[in-house]
């Protein structure tokens, strides 16, 4: 089970950090990645990190502002996000995958997912 949190709705330059409690596997030998998807629009990638949290992938929007991490001991992920902009308005959660993955449909557990909201 993944349970998101840390959603909230914030100016624009804000920062906000998202995390994912993960409960019933272990949550080390997975992938984890966040993904967000906003109104009317699919969804995309945000950032995906290996087992261990040493290999990172970002898209390219994100690139520089936010930043994935995990912390194994307390099967929990994280998504710190500086400098928001409106166009990271979406709904924000998390999945995990057996391996590194970037399709969606490799991501077997997901979160319902937190709403973040950047205003101008």
């Amino acid at each position: 089970q993944l349970v998101e949190s840390g959603g909230a709705s914030v100016q624009a330059g804000g920062s906000l950090r998202l995390s994912c409690a993960a409960s019933g596997g272990p949550f080390e030998t997975y992938v984890m990645a966040w993904i967000r998807q906003a109104s009317g629009k699919e969804r995309e990638f945000v950032a995906i990190i290996s087992e261990s949290g040493a290999l990172m992938q970002y898209s390219d929007s994100v690139e520089d502002r936010f930043t994935v991490s995990r912390d194994n001991a307390k099967s929990t992920l994280y998504l710190q996000m500086d400098d928001l902009k409106p166009e990271d308005t979406a709904r924000y959660s998390c999945a995990a995958a057996g391996t590194w993955a970037t399709s969606f449909a490799k991501y077997t557990s997901w979160g319902q997912g937190t709403q973040v909201t950047v205003s101008s």
